[in-house]
This record gives C-alpha cells, structure tokens and sequence, in this order.
C-alpha cells in the first residue's frame, strides 16, 4: 500500500466507519486531483478482511455505458472476472450487485465506493431514486455495509446527496470535504516523493500550486522550485499550462460564468463586495445565477466570502483564495499563445522576481496561504480560542479623511484585538519610522471608526522575520516567520 500523506482526521473518520456495527453512508467530496480517490482506495485496501467495490463514473459518457461499466466491476469483483448480464436500468444493476453482496458473510465488511458519483447520474438515468431504493430498502438494514459517494463537484454532492431532499434525507452519516495539503502536508508529501527543498522553496512551489497533491506529484528531483515552476508553467507541455480551463469544466456545469465570476473577483486584492460584482456582472445576475454559482466557487475552496468586521451594513465580501487560479490568471495566462508556440526561455520565472508586478502578486499569494494557515498563525501569536477572525477596511467618504486597509484580525476574548500586516518579503523586514508612523496611523483610524476600547496589539506576518530596529520593539508585540507554517 502505498504511504497516505496527511489526512489524519479523515482517517479516524475512515477508521471509525469501518469498525462500527452498522451499515455506513458517507458523502466525500473536493476539487479535482486533491487526492479522493487516493485516500479511500488506498486506506480501505489495507484491511484483507473487507472487500472493497470500486466503481468510477465515466466523465460525458451515456446512461448506457456507465451501466455497462458498472456491471463489468461487479462481474470483476464478486464473480472472478465473468462477464455478466448487462443491466436495463440502474434498479436492475442494483439487483445484480445486491444478489453478489449476499453471497458474501455478513460479518465482512463491504465497502462499495462510488467515486465520480455525478458523472455516472446522467440526466434522467433514475440512478439517485436507485440509490435512494436499495439504501433504505436493503444495505443499511444489513451493518456490514459502508456505502461511499465521492465526486468532485462540490456542489452536485452537497445539493443531490448531503442535502437531498428525497428518500436520503439526514441517510448521511458522515460527510468529508477533502482540502488542499497544508505547508507541513507538502513537504512530508514531497520528501515522500524524494524531493528535498527548503521551506523557503516549499513556500515558493505552494503559492503557485496551492498544496493540490498531483501537481505536486510532478516536482522533479533536483531542480529548485523556479526550475519546476517554469516547467510546469511555462513550458509548452507543462501540466499547469492548461489545466484552469480542464479544472473548473471538470467542477461545474456552465464553467465560463465560474471563470468570469473568478476574474473578476481576482482584481481586488482585498475583496469585492457583492452589490460591486454584480454590477460588472449584470449578464449573469439575473434569477439568482450568480448567487448559486458564488456559492459553488466557495463550496470548492476557489474563494471565500466575509463580511468586513466592523461593517456588517455592507454586506457580504468575496476573495480568491487559490493560488493557482491567482496565478494562472496573473502570469500564465498572459503568455500561453506565446507559449503554445515555443517555451519561454530558460529561467524565465526567476527574471520575473525582480520586477514590481511580482511583488504584487507575491504579496496577493501570500495572504492566500496565510488563510489556509490560520491556525497556525493563531498559535503563533497565542491568540486564545474563540477569537472572531475577520479583515477590516475604511474607506472615507470625503479626502480629507485617510483610508485604512487591516490583513487580519482577531477580535480577542480576553479585552484585546490582534491586528496583522502580512509582507512577503525575502529578507528581513525592516520597520522604518515612515512605516512606523503608517501603523500608528492605522491603528487610530481603526480605534477612532470601531470606537472600540479594546487594547491593540500590532503582529506581522513575514517570511524572514523583522529586522530589529527600535520601531519594531516598541511597535510589534508578536510575529509570524516561514516556519511557523510548517508546524503541527
């Protein structure tokens, strides 16, 4: 069996399943190539006591053939390769595996994984009323049964199986929203690959691939992290090259309002509100569309949606928190039909680190990982439970009034706020009495709008840490440095 990297909790979930007595519903969802099936084959193939049913969706492929396909796992399976009846219907296919599931003693368990669930519900292919049938009518009367659905649209799952309305109302027993790996989760699964790089370069690769587990698997051994990104990016059969347009057809039905949507909400660094993207966005705002489509880019980990703390009159924010999708749209993109001629030049990602629009979107990047990675920014400011985490923005209304703009907060239990700068920089920062004075004048817009009477604590969030000047000790009461992301 090969090593599973990471998913801890999704293990003990797993184990839990498996060792309980009575039959098992469970509903695993994420986006493409994070690894689903990975986990569920590999952490149920261990266990030679229970027999494992696995059957895989054939993405635009018709009614008929996915229940072709179906029947030809079962024959696989339960009847040592033979070539059995194909089915009419999704209930007779059922039928079939129900008579094989028989034979076999109840005290095995019997795990039958249905992975890219939503490619195999054609329209009008009746299988969810089959599903719905044979779970209430048959497999969860039986205990050794562990029934798993896996896709990666997240939103069909949500809709058609954790929510459904029907006959698999509250028929869940668990529910498993599979994410990216974290910092940690990255390295482990990189020196699994035999890959050994710094964290600096870890960091580096994370900005551009956002932890998904295959586009990692495609790191080289011995090439440092510009190396593999201009491989993986920039060269004409690198697998990021296009892989956005493959990624959101795959997730969601109508993927160009997705993409349209995702666009427009990656011009604003520090989030659109709602009421603004729709008026760039009329076309699509009609009936609800866009809500349900927001909903969906959230529900896969594309964006997230605030409500800036303090300004809960204006409505709900939205950002984008995927690296990859920042940075395809930011760099990629702008050059593929060059690309799709010849391949950049060699080192082409390292001579772009030095120019301004890098550390734009360096910045950007960063504060996307940085949200992945709450928890441990938490406990490196010992920032106590129950905190409410939020970012803030003043804009005034007349000049004469300065604006202000807050990465992060946290909103203390104990009488305090935390407030965060994130700089991504590659050498120490330096706080000089010109950023000094910036802080402080930060901290009296935000004490003078909130009218709060909270104490106020300065953090900063930076990958090499501060340069000690005497600005920092009086102003900084905590910070947050590359390794700390890489802690449990």
């Amino acid at each position: 069996m090969n090593k599973i990297i990471g998913r801890e909790n999704e293990q003990k979930l797993l184990k839990r399943a498996l060792e309980a007595d009575t039959s098992e519903f469970i509903a695993i969802y994420g986006r493409r190539r994070i690894g689903k099936t990975y986990l569920i084959s590999q952490y149920f193939r261990q266990f030679d006591d229970a027999l494992f049913f696995h059957v895989t969706g054939i993405k635009d492929a018709p009614y008929s053939q996915q229940i072709k396909q179906f029947s030809v796992e079962t024959g696989s399976k339960f009847y040592d390769n033979a070539v059995l009846q194909t089915p009419e219907n999704w209930l007779a296919a059922f039928e079939q595996l129900t008579k094989a599931i028989n034979k076999i003693p109840k005290k095995q368990k019997v795990i039958l994984f249905l992975d890219e669930f939503p490619w195999m519900a054609t329209q009008k292919s009746g299988l969810l009323q089959a599903v719905d049938y044979y779970w209430n009518r048959f497999w969860w009367s039986e205990g050794n049964i562990k029934l798993i659905i896996c896709g990666s649209s997240a939103s069909w799952i949500i809709k058609n199986i954790v929510n459904n309305k029907g006959g698999l109302h509250n028929r869940i027993t668990q529910t498993i929203e599979l994410s990216p790996f974290t910092l940690k989760e990255a390295k482990e699964y990189l020196e699994y690959l035999g890959v050994r790089l710094s964290n600096r370069q870890i960091m580096q690769l994370y900005m551009v691939t956002g932890g998904i587990p295959h586009y990692l698997k495609q790191v080289q051994k011995g090439l440092s992290a510009n190396q593999n990104i201009d491989l993986l990016c920039f060269h004409k059969n690198g697998l990021l090259l296009k892989e956005f347009d493959n990624l959101y057809a795959s997730l969601f039905d109508g993927a160009n309002i997705h993409q349209k949507l995702i666009r427009i909400i990656a011009n604003h660094r520090y989030g659109i509100s709602q009421v603004d993207l729709f008026k760039k966005c009329e076309d699509i705002t009609r009936g609800g569309r866009a809500v349900q489509k927001l909903k969906e880019l959230e529900q896969t980990g594309f964006i997230i949606s605030f409500i800036p703390y303090g300004h809960r009159q204006r409505g709900i924010y939205y950002k984008v928190i995927d690296e990859y999708s920042l940075f395809y749209l930011h760099w990629i993109e702008p050059m593929q039909q060059t690309i799709a001629k010849q391949n950049l030049s060699h080192r082409y990602w390292e001579s772009k680190s030095t120019q301004p629009s890098w550390k734009i979107w360096a910045g950007y990047a960063f504060e996307a990982v940085c949200y992945k990675h709450i928890g441990n920014i938490e406990k490196a400011l010992h920032i106590p439970k129950g905190s409410e985490i939020g970012t803030w923005k003043y804009i005034p209304r007349t000049r004469t009034k300065d604006g202000a703009q807050i990465d992060l907060l946290f909103d203390r239990l104990d009488d305090s706020i935390t407030i965060c700068e994130i700089k991504y920089t590659n050498q120490p920062f330096a706080i000089d009495k010109a950023y000094a004075q910036q802080l402080l004048k930060k901290q009296s817009i935000y004490q003078r709008e909130t009218r709060t009477t909270k104490n106020i604590f300065i953090a900063m969030i930076t990958l090499s840490g501060l340069k000690a000047t005497m600005y920092s000790e009086e102003l900084v009461a905590g910070q947050v440095i590359l390794e700390d992301f890489f802690k449990e």
